[in-house]
């Protein structure tokens, strides 16, 4: 799964490629590290046409999810004698957020399907960690080319309140995306087999995801039956359940190239691995 990814283009950059046409991001200088749970540039449809903005990176988690944690925490808090408010441990059940997001058939994601919800996030590369050659894991950026020059990530955004981390509380209007994932192409696919993010390269391509509507969108590429990537909910009333994978909206990129580093490699700055 891709948890790390970096823009070193400019705000005019952006804007001239997803055809913002409101700015609400200020003075956005680049950054070579974007990583969960923190604010990134995302453009999306606005009431004035699309803006380019700031989002915080990890869509809601599931309730389910939410609901089994919260649970076994009040499980944990009976064990040792305690009472327990179900409903408010529930509303205040940090929710670390879903930077990826795999299955679009289920239902915790099909209310974001609408051009509303959609975006798009800039980046210049993402990284996928693989094996190094010392038997550890290390990252592996991927680039159009060595210029890295300017793409984005299919996506989806929302606007949440609730808990991200126990020790910062409630937080409330928050707004969050996540990225669109699909089956890694050739390139990507020796590093992380599992999937890749969904990667738009042209204003072309970047429309048909940000206007049209999901069942023109979903029937520009062929739709593809596959088992689901992740690990939850394989199995329902027991028997395998049948997912729909999504496909890019115009074409999975073919041209990404892998450079291999060392972590010696990167600038390090705030305590992160840079590009």
């Amino acid at each position: 799964m891709c948890n790390l990814y970096s823009l070193t283009k400019g705000q005019a950059a952006i804007r001239e490629l997803a055809r913002a046409m409101v700015d609400r991001t200020g003075n956005l200088p680049p950054t070579p590290g974007i990583f969960p749970d923190y604010a990134a540039p995302i453009v999306r449809n606005g009431a004035e046409g699309r803006e380019l903005t700031l989002a915080r990176w990890g869509m809601p988690t599931s309730q389910k999810v939410i609901l089994d944690a919260a649970s076994r925490r009040a499980d944990k808090l009976r064990a040792k004698g305690g009472t327990v408010d179900f409903q408010e441990l529930l509303r205040r059940e940090p929710d670390g957020g879903v930077t990826n997001i795999r299955n679009v058939a289920s239902r915790h994601w099909t209310r974001w399907l609408g051009v509303e919800h959609r975006c798009v996030a800039p980046l210049t590369s993402f990284s996928e960690y693989g094996r190094a050659p010392g038997g550890g894991a290390a990252p592996v950026w991927f680039a159009l080319s060595q210029e890295r020059p300017l793409c984005v990530f299919a996506g989806l955004w929302t606007r949440w309140s609730g808990v991200r981390k126990a020790r910062t509380g409630w937080e409330e209007d928050i707004d969050l995306y996540g990225v669109l994932t699909c089956e890694p192409n050739a390139v990507v696919a020796p590093v992380h087999p599992k999937a890749m993010p969904v990667v738009l390269t042209t204003a072309e391509e970047i429309d048909v995801w940000m206007r049209a509507p999901w069942a023109e969108a979903r029937a520009s590429a062929p739709a593809a039956r596959r088992p689901p990537h992740d690990r939850r909910g394989r199995r329902e009333g027991g028997r395998r359940r049948k997912r729909f994978g999504f496909r890019m909206v115009v074409k999975i990129l073919g041209k990404f190239e892998t450079r291999p580093q060392r972590v010696s490699d990167y600038e390090t700055s705030r305590g992160g691995c840079f590009t």
